[in-house]
């Protein structure tokens, strides 16, 4: 009985938020976002998605997009909004929503605080803040098994032996060719000079929330449910 109140509580305390969760690659902004998801019952909206399913919608905006993107242009942020309002007017959206991938930069801030205002709901950003030097280490010491896809590191959760999977003694691990220093470094670097203005644009506001990501995932995830419900 206490846990369906506590699913109760939790929904009541997510009403009207807009929740825009930043982090750099290996983070782990997108585990957080599929627990949020998952424990609140909250829908993700990724503009990924959402261009995707235009490849076969049939409205005028959709054809509009199609054209912008056949031309090779960017999408302007004008048209990138109206496709988020859209989204964000369905019914799932209601009680609040995950961005994923919107806003990118802060002229899109604006105009996202411009819908929620309209929307009557409250942007919550929250940044999941690693340092680089470890984030550098979860992705280049990242291991996976072909058979089964699970996931290891040489650094933090290494396989009993070397290079072979704990469960499949059969199968070498496998290490991607983009998950070395040079590329993870030039992630990170262009993760830095496009997201900095975005969280300082937030936190100019006195919006902005930072969550230790240097944790284990569900110690990560406690605190940014409470900031959700805090604020």
């Amino acid at each position: 009985m206490a846990a369906a109140e506590g699913c109760v509580a939790g929904a009541a305390d997510t009403m009207s938020k807009t929740i825009v969760l930043m982090g750099a690659p290996g983070a782990g902004k997108g585990t957080q976002a599929r627990l949020l998801q998952e424990r609140m019952h909250l829908p993700q909206i990724s503009t990924g998605d959402i261009f995707r399913a235009l490849k076969h919608a049939d409205t005028p905006l959709a054809k509009e997009v199609r054209d912008i993107m056949q031309r090779g242009q960017l999408v302007p942020d004008e048209v990138t909004i109206q496709l988020v309002k859209e989204r964000t007017a369905k019914d799932d959206c209601k009680d609040g929503y995950i961005l994923d991938g919107f806003p990118r930069t802060p002229a899109q801030a604006a105009s996202l605080d411009n819908l929620a205002a309209e929307q009557g709901k409250q942007i919550v950003p929250i940044q999941i803040e690693v340092p680089y030097d470890l984030l550098e280490k979860r992705m280049t010491g990242r291991r996976n098994c072909p058979v089964c896809n699970e996931i290891y590191n040489i650094y933090f959760k290494p396989p009993r032996h070397d290079n072979v999977c704990d469960l499949h003694p059969e199968a070498q691990l496998v290490h991607r060719a983009d998950d070395n220093s040079e590329t993870v470094r030039k992630r990170l670097a262009t993760y830095e000079e496009q997201t900095r203005p975005l969280l300082d644009y937030y936190d100019s506001k006195g919006l902005l929330r930072v969550v230790d990501g240097d944790r284990d995932t569900e110690s990560i995830y406690r605190d940014v449910e409470a900031t959700v419900k805090d604020e």
